[in-house]
């Protein structure tokens, strides 16, 4: 026995010492580093602690003091804020193929087929490929022109319903999502699942009801992603809701693709009706790099509900649920903040009147002639952006950044929220103004790094343009259809701006509004 005992002892002291060795090793290197400044993490927890229930505010506030590159430290994993134009050039531009990847969510591995969209699969030849497809086939600008008689169908019933609940309290926001869900459904599906029809697989109020669920469970804080090691627990409860919500948007996908394949059984030439034809005839196309596979179809069918808009693009429902909640969320703040200003409604229904005049329907077409309504839509999406600090990315290796040592891991946030209250850029950051665009070049499409609702680089949202059609479009016929005012003797002092986090940052307190039309009766009647 005692020799037994003796001839693995050396091997196990010398195992030890190189243990010993490596550990101290890396303790000496990370001392050695030069990390970006920020406040001392907590064991465990690191500077959760610091982040409270709106965490773009949290986050806001420790950049003040610690300034416009910081290091925190979420649980178990290091993450850099950037909270300045050049940080963000420097994230975004500068060394975007670094900061390209993705990190790994709970969220992302049960809501998008184990990260197979867009928005969470790894930097590689499958999300370059993904890209891809989003850009010339799903959103490029013939696709979108082909979808813009659904925009306008969908438009003419918003103003129809708004005028028929015209002198009654309303709240907007459940207009505006449904008008979204119903572009999108169509674009996407084919057809709207908000209204009932026979042999369907979910009724219109089970599928609100996902979409409800999967907003929720996107916007959670789940510990699991921070501390790894407590993510079997799920304390929260949160997986085991992922895990059901995924196989109820399966099946519903499932029976999606099975009557488009039953659609387009036997028809040469099939010409594509909505985006899960075209996912269905790519995915048949031999000549693609990576192979579109069946899941890989359910999941870009999800980008479909959500990627419309990378104001939209947060999850796999990436073509569905994105587009409905934060177009919403967006023409939402702009009339809230418009009701506190009523000059802005004048001035607004001034150019509209001047450009539209009072006999017809504002058109996509007509937003390049109409600066002010833009500049409506800008400013909020600087005061109010739907992904105050964008989707997380992280980085492929290790670099240096402004002086300062990024590990390979690093999760790394853009915060465009503190961006756009920055008062070196903005003046009176915190007020709406609108007229500070007029007469500007700086427009939302990744190049003005002052404005990046949708983000910039390679992983800028593919489909903002839609988004930004349907945002605009709607703000100029809400505007130009109807005269707003709060209920009752409400002042416009007590109107409620707080917001709260989640998959958008929406208002605490739906806006409540009455309409009153100011266009000619024969319009409404569409």
């Amino acid at each position: 026995m005692e020799l037994i005992q003796s001839s693995w002892a050396p091997y196990l002291a010398a195992w030890v010492a190189t243990l010993a060795l490596l550990l101290l090793s890396l303790r000496l290197r990370r001392q050695k580093l030069n990390f970006p400044p920020g406040p001392r993490p907590w064991p465990i927890i690191g500077n959760l602690n610091l982040i409270g229930t709106l965490p773009h505010r949290s986050i806001h506030a420790l950049s003040q003091k610690h300034g416009p590159i910081m290091q925190l430290k979420f649980g178990s994993f290091p993450v850099v804020v950037g909270s300045s134009v050049e940080m963000a050039k420097t994230f975004l531009r500068t060394n975007d193929v670094v900061f390209a990847c993705r990190p790994k969510t709970a969220a992302g591995k049960y809501t998008t087929y184990n990260y197979s969209d867009i928005t969470w699969s790894p930097y590689g030849p499958y999300w370059r490929q993904a890209r891809k497809m989003c850009l010339m086939e799903l959103f490029s600008a013939k696709r979108l022109e082909s979808y813009e008689y659904i925009r306008v169908e969908e438009m003419k019933l918003l103003v129809k319903n708004l005028y028929e609940s015209s002198g009654k309290p309303i709240f907007l926001k459940n207009y505006l999502s449904d008008v979204s869900l119903n572009v999108i459904s169509r674009m996407v599906l084919g057809k709207k699942y908000t209204e009932k029809h026979e042999n369907e697989i979910v009724t219109p109020e089970e599928f609100k009801e996902m979409l409800d669920e999967l907003f929720l469970l996107n916007g959670v804080f789940d510990i699991g992603d921070s501390i790894p090691w407590l993510g079997f627990l799920d304390l929260q409860g949160y997986i085991k809701r992922m895990k059901v919500l995924a196989k109820k948007f399966d099946r519903f996908l499932e029976h999606v693709l099975d009557e488009h394949n039953v659609r387009r059984k036997g028809v040469e030439n099939y010409v594509a009706k909505d985006m899960v034809d075209v996912l269905l005839q790519l995915a048949d196309d031999p000549t693609l790099e990576v192979k579109l596979e069946r899941h890989g179809v359910k999941a870009f069918t999800q980008v479909g509900f959500n990627s419309f808009s990378c104001l939209f693009l947060r999850n796999s429902m990436d073509l569905i649920a994105g587009g409905t909640e934060s177009s919403a969320v967006t023409v939402e703040w702009a009339i809230s903040e418009i009701l506190k200003k009523p000059e802005i409604f004048k001035k607004a229904t001034e150019e509209l009147d001047r450009v539209i005049g009072r006999e017809r329907w504002v058109q996509e077409k007509d937003i390049v002639n109409l600066p002010f309504i833009d500049a409506i839509a800008k400013e909020t999406m600087r005061l109010h952006p739907v992904a105050p600090m964008l989707v997380p990315r992280m980085s492929r290796e290790d670099c240096k950044i402004a002086g300062y040592d990024i590990v390979k891991g690093t999760r790394v946030l853009v915060n465009v929220w503190t961006i756009g209250r920055d008062p070196e850029l903005w003046e009176n950051p915190d007020e709406f103004f609108p007229e500070r665009f007029l007469g500007k070049s700086i427009d939302v499409k990744g190049h003005d790094f002052e404005l990046l609702p949708f983000g910039a680089g390679r992983r800028m949202c593919p489909g903002y343009s839609l988004g930004l059609k349907v945002i605009q479009g709607s703000l100029a016929n809400l505007l130009h259809g109807f005269a707003w005012k709060l209920p009752g003797n409400m002042s416009k002092e007590e109107l409620n701006m707080e917001e709260i986090f989640g998959l958008s940052t929406p208002k605490k307190f739906p806006l409540e509004a009455v309409v009153q039309p100011r266009l000619p009766p024969h319009l409404y009647n569409l």
